[in-house]
Order: structure tokens, then sequence, then C-alpha cells
């Protein structure tokens, strides 16, 4: 994997802790995830302990949260259901506005939205702290099985192979004068998915062929870990 095809969501910097072990950053993340779902819902005080935590890490590896804030835009589909939640919710009633919600729904929902967004900072702040390579490498420290461990790298290595094959598609469909502006159109989106599919798989066979014919074994050479050296 080239150290060119770091993902975006990394950070350049030299703090403590973009410097941390990878495998400790990662036993740290589902300890503290791990934690955050275990705590009871009605818990806030105990949220906002973990918040503050959560905090103080971010200050100390220096990453802008803004540059955070703006990527927790994943969360966005967690975000709807939270507040959906309480409406559809069944149980004791309660008000809110003057708007009558479901009690449990409400709780549930907040709990939800609490839970989640600590996770996607606490996950946003590891990529954003770590680069690719060091967390494949990590996850080899921690026996994580070597197949998935080699689907991750490959996932990552090609990510972009494949948005720039996306995005070249999307500039073909506009300079033919097409524009997905009503449901109409899906069917063109629906062909264009299925040829970037196709590409895709066509692709991974021809990697696959290229990996067989310079002795892959089923086992990366540990070489192929480090910055600076490509693969397939």
């Amino acid at each position: 994997m080239g150290a060119g095809h770091g993902h975006k969501l990394h950070f350049h910097g030299h703090s403590p802790v973009h410097r941390a072990p990878a495998h400790l950053k990662v036993l740290a993340l589902l300890a503290f995830a791990v934690v955050v779902v275990a705590t009871p819902r009605d818990a806030y005080a105990l949220f906002a302990a973990y918040a503050v935590l959560l905090g103080v890490v971010i200050g100390v590896s220096r990453v802008p949260p803004t540059y955070l804030l703006k990527r927790t835009v994943v969360e966005l589909p967690f975000v709807v259901f939270a507040v959906l939640l309480p409406f559809v919710a069944t149980g004791p009633q309660t008000e809110v506005l003057g708007i009558g919600v479901s009690q449990h729904g409400l709780e549930a929902g907040i709990a939800l939205l609490v839970k989640g967004t600590l996770g996607v900072l606490a996950s946003l702040t590891l990529a954003a702290t770590t680069e690719p390579q060091d967390l494949l490498v990590g996850l080899e420290r921690l026996r994580v099985p070597q197949q998935l461990v080699q689907i991750m790298a490959f996932m990552v290595r090609y990510l972009d192979v494949v948005g720039g094959e996306m995005q070249r598609m999307r500039v073909a469909r506009e300079s033919r004068g097409f524009s997905a502006r009503d449901p109409r159109h899906w069917p063109v989106l629906a062909r264009s998915a299925g040829a970037l599919f196709i590409r895709s798989y066509e692709r991974g066979e021809r990697v696959h062929l290229a990996m067989l014919s310079r002795g892959y074994t089923g086992r990366m050479p540990a070489e192929d870990s480090r910055p600076g050296v490509s693969g397939p």
C-alpha cells in the first residue's frame, strides 16, 4: 500500500496521541465504546464525564474540533432516527414544547443521540490521529484474522480509485446534459452503479491474478506494511 493513499480523515500532526501505538488506541476506542454503550441511558452525569474525557483527548491531539465536527455528518441517519423515536414509540406521554411525545421514546432517543455522538467522535479521533498503514499494523498486533486485515488494506488502497471512477462517470453524464433531478432519472443512476460494480469486480480479478503471479499465498509480505512500499 503506497504512502500516498492515506485516507481523507487523517489529520497530520505530531501530538502524543498521534505517536501512541495504533493497537493501544484501538483497544482504548473499544473500551470507551463498551463503557458508553453499557452506561444506563439516564446517567447524564457519566455521559458528561465521557464527553469531558473525549474533549481532553481531542485537545491533546491538537486536531481542530471543527475538523471533526464537519465529519460527524456520517451520524445523520442516527440523528434522524433519534428525532423520530419519540413520535413513533408507545408508552406514557409527555409534552415537549407543547407537543405530546412518548416519554420512553424521548429517553431512548436522547440516549441514542448521546451515545452515538460520543462513539462517532471517538472513532473520528482515532482516524484523524492514525495513518491507515499504522492502523492495519496495529490490527495485526491484536491478532485480527489476516484475511480480514487484508480486506481492510485493499479497501483503503482502492477506495480513492473507485471514488475517482465514480467521479469520472458523473462528469461524463453531466457533459452529456444529464442531471438527476427527480425519480425518473434513478434508472440511469442504477445502471451507472451496476457498471461501477462490474468495473470494480473486474479490477479486483486482475489484481488477484497479478498477486498470484507474484507468489501470493494468502498472506501479505511483512515489508508491504511499511509506509512507502507500493502494493499491486
